[in-house]
């Protein structure tokens, strides 16, 4: 591995502390608006490391800024600490054993991928008071990835409204630049409420809410065919009307997620998808109450930044793994299918390889496999300023995301590898924007004109707040 980038020095210095800030993260798994402890580390860390820290950015309690430089161009770089729940997992072995049955846990690692973002800002800061550059690196820390769209409320709320680009990662199998893909997606609640009543002896009284409910799904389910085949449409029962057979159910909720790869997609499906669920409460007598409960957008590419950060992987070179890591990952690798396997390297258009449990090695750009989107609030900073990401690698390949497998490995030899090479990649590429007009200027431009072909418009309402929640009693 080279070490020609003076930021990858700056790296190492910090990269002791960082590492134990992500393995305590770990340590203390938190979900949506409550990652309070998780919070407060990173905070803390960036009190200790000289950084001028804002708090509740945006008005969330869980989201935190810091800031450090003068002058100059604002690059950020965007930090994420949030589990999931019920992914509970102890780490370093090789199956499912939950630290607390239920509980939540890392499964896709969040805690390496907030951290590798704070080890990359503390690298920048070094730089630019060493070197005297005129510019500014800022840290966000970024709450409820998982499903509560922060981003997008921190950008509808305008906390990246002076910002000139921004840089961020995500743990992975393969280590290469992101494809700028994603679905836009609209998290959304169908309350229905109908009437109780005996289900036996006055069943001509009751209007059955989840009569309703079961009929809307069944209306969607013949909406599917007749929607692009890259949108997806997914509900889950959020109060199904209780245990009680015997009681016309009186109240049902259930949550969709309707995904399309533009926003405008997005709208038309969600439009589509309330017409269902008020002809179901038409047919039962039932009333539905309709309510977003997060959006994000699709995401935005940005080319003259994918081929900064490209440059700055191809110099740097793939994970250095050592032989334990390798060991750990080919016994997580046989808790995996064939399937399983194959689909990560068909994703990234290349053919399998045999013993070779984890990438040590770039994907080149031009290598690519069938689109398969998730969701991602980073989308909606795309949107608002020129954004890149990397995708490296810190877990065997073929892991699924969302698995107990991916927290298992969360405080591995590997993980911690990865982590410190995202921190390296993104350092290098938010250096070569502050000490080249020319290339951020490019990227501005080329922000500029994906904009002009649809403009931004957030996709959470005005009137809709981040569901927070309340800080636990101490």
């Amino acid at each position: 591995m080279q070490n020609s980038d003076v930021i990858w020095d700056h790296v190492e210095t910090h990269q002791k502390d960082l590492v134990g800030l992500s393995d305590r993260v770990w340590a203390t798994p938190e979900t949506l608006y409550g990652e309070f402890a998780s919070c407060a580390e990173h905070t803390a860390m960036l009190r200790d490391k000289g950084f001028a820290v804002t708090e509740a950015v945006a008005g969330i309690p869980t989201a935190v800024m810091g800031e450090a430089g003068e002058g100059g161009p604002v690059i950020a770089i965007l930090g994420e600490y949030d589990a999931l729940p019920g992914l509970s997992q102890e780490a370093g072995i090789d199956y499912p054993k939950p630290v607390e049955e239920g509980g939540a846990g890392h499964g896709c690692g969040h805690n390496l991928l907030g951290s590798a973002a704070l080890l990359a800002a503390c690298a920048l800061k070094d730089w630019l008071a060493e070197t005297g550059t005129p510019g500014r690196v800022r840290y966000y820390g970024c709450p409820a990835e998982e499903g509560g769209a922060a981003k997008s409320f921190m950008v509808r709320d305008g906390a990246f409204d002076d910002v000139d680009a921004a840089i961020c990662w995500h743990p992975s199998g393969m280590t290469r630049v992101d494809e700028a893909q994603s679905l836009a997606n609209t998290r959304m609640d169908f309350a229905f409420t109908g009437r109780a009543s005996h289900a036996a002896a006055a069943p001509h009284l009751g209007r059955s809410a989840l009569d309703a409910a079961e009929l809307m799904n069944v209306g969607v389910q013949y909406l599917r065919e007749h929607i692009p085949q890259e949108s997806r449409i997914h509900n889950a029962y959020l109060d199904a009307g209780g245990t009680a057979p015997n009681v016309v159910q009186a109240r049902a909720v259930t949550r969709y997620a309707i995904r399309s790869t533009t926003l405008s997609g997005m709208r038309s499906l969600n439009e589509r998808v309330q017409d269902i669920a008020r002809g179901a409460a038409l047919m039962t007598g039932t009333k539905v109450d309709i309510s977003i409960m997060s959006a994000v957008s699709n995401m935005q590419g940005n080319t003259p930044l994918e081929e900064a950060m490209q440059q700055a992987m191809d110099v740097l070179g793939g994970v250095p793994f050592d032989d334990a890591d390798r060991a750990y990952a080919a016994r997580i690798q046989a808790t995996l299918s064939d399937d399983d396997i194959a689909a990560e390297y068909r994703q990234n258009g290349l053919e399998p390889r045999k013993g070779s449990p984890l990438c040590d090695y770039i994907v080149p750009p031009q290598s690519r496999g069938p689109a398969m989107m998730g969701s991602t609030d980073v989308a909606d900073v795309s949107w608002a300023v020129p954004t890149v990401q990397a995708r490296v690698a810190t877990h065997a390949i073929g892991t699924p995301g969302h698995s107990w497998q991916i927290t298992a490995q969360g405080k591995a030899g590997a993980a911690h590898k990865g982590m410190i090479h995202a921190a390296k990649i993104m350092g290098a590429t938010a250096r070569m924007l502050l000490a080249d007009k020319d290339l951020l200027a490019r990227a501005k431009q080329d922000h500029r004109r994906r904009m002009e072909i649809e403009p931004y418009v957030c996709p959470i309402p005005e009137d809709v707040t981040p569901p927070l929640v309340k800080r636990p009693a101490a």
